[in-house]
């Protein structure tokens, strides 16, 4: 992708419109926002037009307000535009109320920072519309950038329960209830397979801009990759260090010794370079500082190559292949 060594521009298919059935209603309501001013960081445009950071600031298990301020104060001030939470990370309220006193600090507003929360699998069908008031309220935003539906199934039910593609359809039609009503500017789901990708698109007016879903070397999923693609739908990354075990891997540390780079740029940027968003998580300044460096250098075809080789199909997160 030699356009994204060149400035990180996204592919052209990427940026194109997908056909959608005439049955749509295309996103128009993220008029109604500013931009996100997104800095120096790359950044890739969603298929209703949203502009949303490739790099992002992953908060999973980042909890109390002290540890979720240095990590928030870390990021802003090495370029990160993007913070990805979710309700069942229990730390809403605390990055709201960081957000809150650090961005008039760092000489920024509500609209440069692109704000993503999800769905809580206990709120999945008839609470939907209550989780998702309830995540832009703790937040303390007027609306948010992007919502996630986290998860394809129910909080308490079993994988192969017949009442889940119900539910999933229920919870994304009060989604975009409060997506014409202007409480998101996109829409998108997490742990999502084609299977349930092609289920929602078939019934959805609003269509998903973007798919969050565990992808790295050892979990290569070049199918779902390229069915997003042809389908309008970004694709981000989380777990892109395979929760660490890659960054032991011979490959990749022979790698980062070749360009001068940690092993954890070098598996980041073999993402970027595909057009993939990551959000890694570190409450560390020195790895978020580092991890923000991922556009001042481009892996070799033969470089990249040699990582995607190294796929083993391994989930070390959630693995959503069971649920109906």
């Amino acid at each position: 992708m030699a356009g994204l060594c060149e400035g990180g521009q996204v592919s052209s298919k990427q940026q194109t419109d997908p056909q959608r059935p005439g049955s749509l209603l295309l996103p128009h309501c993220v008029l109604r926002f500013p931009a996100v001013r997104t800095g120096r960081m790359d950044s890739v445009q969603l298929n209703n037009g949203v502009e949303m950071p490739l790099l992002g600031l992953g908060t999973h298990r980042l909890r109390g307000y002290e540890a979720v301020y240095r990590a928030l104060d870390a990021a802003l001030g090495h370029g990160y535009r993007s913070v990805d939470t979710a309700s069942v990370y229990g730390n809403e309220a605390d990055i709201g109320r960081a957000l809150a006193e650090l961005l008039p600090r760092h000489g920024l507003s509500r609209a440069d920072v692109f704000i993503t929360s999800k769905l809580s699998p206990a709120d999945q069908g008839e609470r939907a519309e209550e989780g998702a008031l309830r995540s832009v309220e703790t937040l303390g935003c007027s609306y948010l950038d992007l919502y996630l539906i986290h998860w394809p199934g129910r909080q308490g039910w079993k994988s192969e329960d017949p009442r889940n593609p119900g539910c999933r359809r229920r919870s994304w039609e009060a989604l975009e209830g409060l997506y014409k009503r202007g409480l998101f500017r996109a829409l998108g789901v997490s742990n999502y397979t084609e299977g349930h990708l092609r289920e929602l698109l078939a019934h959805c007016r609003v269509p998903p801009a973007v798919l969050q879903v565990e992808y790295h070397p050892h979990l290569v999923q070049s199918g779902l990759l390229a069915f997003c693609a042809e389908h309008g739908l970004h694709l981000q990354a989380y777990s892109s260090l395979g929760t660490g075990c890659l960054l032991e891997e011979p490959q990749v540390q022979a790698l980062a010794s070749a360009y001068g780079r940690s092993p954890a740029q070098v598996l980041l940027r073999w993402a970027v370079q595909q057009g993939v968003g990551v959000i890694p998580k570190s409450a560390n300044a020195e790895r978020v500082a580092a991890n923000a460096r991922l556009f001042d250098f481009c892996l070799a075809p033969e470089d990249a190559e040699l990582l995607t080789g190294l796929h083993s199909d391994s989930h070390y997160c959630w693995d959503p292949r069971a649920v109906v």
